[in-house]
């Protein structure tokens, strides 16, 4: 999957031009970009992708889900939604967004609009999104997973270990606030990918490497104690000589879903699901969603919530939506 429209590029070095760029964003001020400020941000140029014109529809491999739908809602546009997170309730989503595919990491630090947004679901309708706001200086936020009132994401910005850190904040009156490093420990030592952390908070699951840059990228886990995080091991039953990426646990605890380019014949990456079994090894993964899908995040319902990419007949991306499979 491309890593164009996404925060970790691993090739991102910005640090000079955070130094010398004004500051366009401020958490403590009233001002809520909304849904109107990334609209326009949006060339006009730009074309909406649907399932009518799309060579590479996803596709569903088991019964027990719906086929994908692009997420009914605000949340898709011309532009690039990616990075999809949903809360068990289903209540709160978190995507990734930039206007424009085409622009570098570099242009997308200053345009105001790109990084994390959120939407809140009230009945049967979402809530127009909104950008989250964690900087008082110029950033790049994306990579964002919630767990309770705490927000984990990964930034570029000003004063980091390195080029990209992951940060948390916290969830109160209304805002996102108390933004604070993750620490040398993970950022560091580990230099953690994507990842997901156990609903009990207690085990963290990530991926080491970059496949946009040529790096085989595997899954690791890390188990929390009292003075941080234990020394990573390789997640049992699925590394294989493919990149494996990007994931998530359901919040009993049970599935394993994450990314890796398809089996079966199918375009770009796929989604799999591996089971725990009884004896609390993973299971074999199967493929249950092909062709440029990515990213998977679930509900407490077992809806599956993911990143669809568009491309051309000439391999060119277009955009991302996020798309949504229903539990039957």
């Amino acid at each position: 999957m491309s890593r164009k429209i996404k925060i970790i590029i691993g090739v991102l070095i910005v640090a000079i031009m955070l130094l010398a760029v004004i500051a366009i964003t401020n958490p403590g001020s009233e001002k809520v970009i909304g849904q109107e400020d990334r609209l326009k941000a949006i060339p006009a140029t730009s074309a909406k992708m649907s399932p009518s014109n799309d060579l590479h529809k996803p596709v569903v491999h088991s019964s027990a889900w719906s086929q994908p739908v692009p997420l009914p809602g605000l949340v898709n546009t011309a532009g690039a939604e990616d990075s999809p997170f949903v809360t068990s309730n289903g209540t709160w989503f978190f995507f990734f967004f930039t206007p424009d595919v085409t622009v570098p990491p570099e242009k997308q630090l200053v345009d105001g609009v790109t990084g994390i947004w959120w939407t809140k679901k009230f009945g049967d309708n979402w809530t127009s999104p909104e950008k989250i706001t964690l900087n008082d200086d110029v950033s790049l936020d994306g990579a964002e997973f919630a767990l309770g009132n705490t927000l984990w994401f990964a930034s570029v910005r000003a004063g980091n270990y390195g080029e990209i850190d992951v940060f948390t904040a916290q969830y109160s009156d209304g805002k996102w606030r108390d933004v604070q490093n993750a620490g040398t420990q993970l950022n560091v030592d580990y230099n953690i990918g994507e990842f997901h952390i156990t609903s009990d908070g207690q085990t963290m699951f990530f991926h080491s490497g970059n496949w946009s840059q040529g790096e085989n990228m595997d899954m690791w886990e890390t188990h929390r104690y009292a003075g941080g995080w234990s020394t990573p091991t390789e997640v049992p039953g699925i590394n294989t000589g493919a990149d494996e990426g990007f994931p998530f646990v359901t919040s009993d605890g049970n599935e394993l879903w994450f990314t890796k380019y398809s089996g079966l014949g199918y375009a770009g990456p796929a989604i799999f699901r591996s089971i725990k079994q009884s004896n609390g090894s993973w299971g074999q993964p199967e493929e249950i969603i092909s062709n440029f899908a990515g990213e998977p995040t679930l509900d407490s319902q077992g809806n599956i919530y993911f990143v669809h990419h568009y491309f051309d007949a000439g391999d060119k991306m277009i955009e991302a939506d996020i798309y949504v499979a229903y539990k039957q």
